[in-house]
C-alpha cells in the first residue's frame, strides 16, 4: 500500500472505530467510521487514497485529495512555519513544503504549483522545482509508441505560467508545453486545468499545444454543444455563417471556421436549418422535404460594399494588365461623331 496513491481494497471488518480494509497480501489499513461510504458490507471492494496521518501510519481515506504521487497539483499555501510551507491538497493533514523545495519563500494565502513527492524518509512532500521533475523535451517514444504522442492527441493540462507568448502548461505530469496566444478562444488562468490537444512536436523536441482538435473533429464536439443549447432555448440561435467572428467566439469560444463546420454538419444531418437571421432546429417537415443546396443568406451592406470595392479593384488590375502597367491619359470629351474630312473642290 504505498502512499499517495489510490488502492481498491476489500472490506473485512466493521469496527467502532471504522473498517479495516485487506489488500492482496494480506496487508490491512484502517478507514476511519466517517469515511465509510454509506451501504458497504464486509466483502465489499473499496477505492481509498492512502497517506500518512499526523503521526506517520498508513490510514486510508474515501477522499479525494487535489493531487496524487507524482502530479502536479495548484494548491494554497495555508500556513507558514520555521521549517517551511503548508498547503491545503483537500485532507485533514496538509501536504508540506519545504524551505529547500521552495523556488521563492512561499506566502499564506497564495497558490502555487507543486509536484507531489517522497522525502527520504518516505513522507509525501510538495516541491515547487518543477524543473526537477517536469521535462522540456519529449523524446522517448517519439512518435507512434505507447510512451510517445501523435500530432492531434488529446492530452491533461495544468496551467501553470502566464507568459509574453501565452501560457507554460505541465502535460500529463511529465512535460511542459507552450499555449500560444493565438489558438486561446478562452478564457484562461494560471492553475486551470483542461483538456487539450498536442500541435505540433518542434525541432527541439518541445511541445506545442492548442484547445481545440485538429481539422474536423473539433467540428464534432461543437455540433453537440450547438444542439444542445438550441435545444435547451427555445429552438433558434441568433448565429449563422455570417456572424462576426468576434460573438462567435464569445458564445462558443471557437474560432468562425470551425462554428461554420459544426452547422454545416448539423445542416447536412438535416437537424437544423439556417435561416437569414440565425439557426434552427429542424423540424419533421423539414427532414421530410427534397434535400436543398443551402439558401443564399442575405447580402448585408457590408458585404456589398466589399464586394463593390473587390469589383473596382479587379477592373482596376484588368485595365493595369492590358496597358502594361503604364499610366493612359484619356481624353475627357464627349465624341460627337462628327469627323474631318477632305472635300474635292469643284
Amino acid at each position: 500500500m504505498e502512499p499517495g496513491k489510490y488502492h481498491t481494497l476489500t472490506l473485512t471488518d466493521l469496527l467502532p472505530q471504522g473498517a479495516y480494509l485487506e489488500d492482496e497480501d494480506g496487508s490491512r489499513i484502517l478507514l476511519p467510521r466517517k469515511q465509510i461510504p454509506a451501504g458497504v458490507e464486509t466483502g465489499d471492494a473499496i477505492t481509498v487514497f492512502v497517506y500518512l496521518d499526523s503521526e506517520d501510519r498508513l490510514i486510508a481515506t474515501s477522499q479525494r485529495p487535489k493531487g496524487a504521487l507524482g502530479e502536479v497539483a495548484w494548491l494554497e499555501a495555508i500556513d507558514i512555519n520555521q521549517t517551511g510551507a503548508f498547503l491545503d491538497w483537500g485532507l485533514a493533514k496538509d501536504l508540506f513544503v519545504p524551505f529547500a523545495e521552495q523556488k521563492q519563500r512561499m506566502e499564506q494565502g497564495k497558490h502555487y504549483a507543486v509536484y507531489i513527492t517522497q522525502d527520504n524518509t518516505g513522507r509525501l512532500i510538495g516541491s515547487a522545482r518543477l524543473n526537477r521533475f517536469i521535462k522540456d523535451e519529449v523524446k522517448a517514444g517519439w512518435p507512434g509508441t505507447a510512451t510517445g504522442y501523435d500530432t492531434g492527441d488529446s492530452v491533461k493540462l495544468l496551467i501553470v505560467q502566464r507568459t509574453d507568448i501565452g501560457y507554460k502548461a505541465v502535460v500529463d505530469n511529465k512535460y511542459w508545453g507552450v499555449l500560444y496566444n493565438d489558438d486561446i478562444r478562452k478564457p484562461v488562468r494560471p492553475g486551470q486545468r483542461m483538456q487539450g490537444y498536442v500541435k505540433r512536436l518542434r525541432e527541439d523536441n518541445r511541445l506545442d499545444l492548442m484547445l481545440e482538435p485538429a481539422g474536423h473533429g473539433k467540428a464534432d464536439p461543437l455540433a453537440k454543444r450547438i444542439l444542445k443549447k438550441l435545444e435547451e432555448g427555445n429552438g433558434t440561435l441568433g448565429l449563422n455563417d455570417y456572424s462576426p467572428a468576434d460573438l462567435i467566439e464569445l458564445h462558443f469560444g471557437v474560432s468562425k471556421r470551425t462554428f461554420k463546420m459544426a452547422i454545416g454538419k448539423l445542416f447536412k444531418e438535416r437537424k437544423i436549418v439556417i435561416e437569414e437571421d440565425g439557426i434552427r432546429l429542424a423540424t419533421e417537415d423539414d427532414k421530410k422535404a427534397p434535400r436543398q443546396k443551402k439558401a443564399a443568406l442575405q447580402e448585408t451592406p457590408q458585404d456589398a460594399e466589399k464586394k463593390s470595392t473587390d469589383t473596382k479593384s479587379n477592373n482596376k488590375k484588368d485595365g493595369d494588365k492590358k496597358t502594361g502597367g503604364k499610366k493612359v491619359y484619356r481624353n475627357p470629351k464627349k465624341k460627337s461623331g462628327k469627323t474631318l474630312g477632305l472635300k474635292k473642290k469643284d
